[in-house]
């Protein structure tokens, strides 16, 4: 099985992201998923097999969406006034720091639920052609997880925004959309081993 890490091999060679002549484009991994499906770590594997630039939402935007939080008087992440006052500033941040690493010719992979470019045609041919215009091949890659593994998974890693999720579990997995993308993409099982899945999807690059 192909690994993430140092002397990982697929197809016998090192996997390199690069420019030719039969290769014009860069990867731009656009890694989605519910909360708690392992984006961040998939994420993490993929741009440091690829030598590529990590654009994570969470680590990028979190302190300034937590700012306005305040502002809004909610501690609550996850709620629907903070997503409406966030969302639009929070994605054009991934989206023009992967054209900046585009241009100067860096791969860069994209972490975040993208669930409004998952489910509409349109805006992901959108987010696709701006990273084709900064020289990247745009390739969503969903991580497929089951309503039973997202809740172990969020009691596994015990964070404060899951604990009302937690506390009514059947109702958190009603409003929660586990279905596969309708755009193109590369769906990833959730509970395979990080070094499976990034193989897996390397090998759909390549």
């Amino acid at each position: 099985m192909p690994q993430c890490g140092g002397q990982s091999v697929i197809s016998g060679t090192r996997y390199r992201a690069r420019v030719t002549r039969t290769n014009p484009s860069l990867p731009a991994l656009i890694v989605c998923g519910p909360p708690a499906s392992g984006k961040s770590t998939l994420g993490r594997a993929l741009a440091s097999r690829l030598g590529a630039a990590l654009l994570d939402q969470d680590v990028l935007t979190g302190p300034l969406t937590a700012v306005v939080a305040q502002l809004l008087g909610s501690d609550d992440l996850d709620s629907p006034a903070l997503a409406r006052a966030t969302r639009a500033a929070r994605y054009e941040t991934l989206a023009a720091g992967a054209q900046d690493n585009l241009q100067i010719g860096r791969a860069v992979v994209l972490v975040a639920p993208y669930s409004t470019e998952r489910r509409d045609p349109v805006a992901w041919k959108r987010l696709a052609e701006r990273l084709s215009d900064a020289g990247g091949l745009a390739t969503l890659v969903w991580l497929r997880v089951t309503g039973e593994e997202l809740l172990a998974r969020m009691s596994e890693r015990a964070a404060g925004r899951d604990r009302d999720k937690l506390g009514d579990p059947a109702a958190y997995l009603a409003r929660t959309d586990l279905s596969e993308p309708i755009v193109p993409h590369v769906a990833v099982d959730a509970a395979a081993d990080v070094d499976a899945q990034c193989g897996f999807v390397l090998a759909r690059i390549s």
